[in-house]
């Protein structure tokens, strides 16, 4: 029995009121900077918790996503774990603090005899280890990227959950829907390695439903110094083009802040 290793998601935002057209599409010089193919994958996204988001606040989020075309959704139940490294901080500090992080998950029964996945979502200033599970439902009956009710959702979620989850809440207002939020997906290529621009329209508040984007650049490796460097990289072309913000991407926070009951 062995700790998890962890692959690396760098995630870095980008202004969109710079790199959005007046229809909220990618804008053309974005799209010829990094080869963006003409499949745009659209997606609809919801996570489940109760009205006090009590899941959410023990560091998991359950999250049930569709992909266009698809057959079936897909189930996600992910655990949180806080990265502890300085804001500016060499390679060895970053790998001492997924260290640890992966040492805490450990304790937690997350090993490689468990059926889930580790990554380390680095983005512009702070670093998460995500422990995540996926499982696929039936998508019968839904048309589009339609998502399941509340009630289908959450009796989804428990027939499915894996034996590390043990935090339903019992307080009566489960299950509760945060989303949909009907999402965007571009793939292109940047240092020749493929790039992924996610556009997801949240609202403002959970007042206000006027539809905000949030831009997202991302890209995948399983080197430590591949991400760190490649943070920079990108982040230093997305400065010069004038595209870049310079903040950690929220998705998933934002979506539990602006919608559910």
């Amino acid at each position: 029995m062995s700790n998890l290793v962890p692959d690396f998601e760098v995630k870095l935002l980008l202004n969109p009121s710079k790199v959005l057209d007046s229809n909220n599409k990618l804008a053309g010089v974005v799209q010829s900077e990094f080869s963006i193919q003409q499949d745009v994958k659209t997606m609809s996204v919801q996570f489940v918790d109760n009205k006090t988001k009590d899941i959410y606040n023990s560091g998991w989020n359950l999250r049930i996503r569709r992909t266009e075309g698809a057959k079936k959704i897909e189930l996600t139940y992910k655990k949180r774990y806080p990265i502890d490294i300085p804001e500016i901080s060499t390679t060895e500090e970053t790998e001492g603090g997924i260290g640890k992080a992966v040492a805490a998950a450990a304790n937690d029964g997350f090993n490689s005899t468990t059926d889930f996945e580790a990554q380390v979502e680095v983005g512009h200033k702070k670093q998460t280890l995500s422990i995540s599970h996926s499982e696929k439902a039936s998508a019968k009956g839904l048309s589009g990227v339609d998502l399941p009710g509340a009630e289908a959702s959450g009796a989804f979620l428990i027939a499915d959950a894996p034996p590390e989850f043990k935090n339903w809440p019992v307080e009566k207002t489960w299950p509760v829907v945060y989303g949909p939020v009907v999402a965007t997906r571009l793939e292109g290529v940047w240092n020749g390695e493929k790039l992924y621009i996610e556009i997801w329209p949240i609202r403002a508040s959970k007042t206000d439903a006027t539809l905000v984007p949030i831009v997202e650049a991302s890209f995948k490796t399983s080197d430590v110094n591949k991400a760190l460097g490649g943070r920079q990289e990108l982040a230093d072309l997305l400065q010069s083009k004038g595209w870049f913000i310079p903040g950690d991407s929220l998705k998933t926070q934002l979506v539990m802040d602006r919608y559910g009951q």
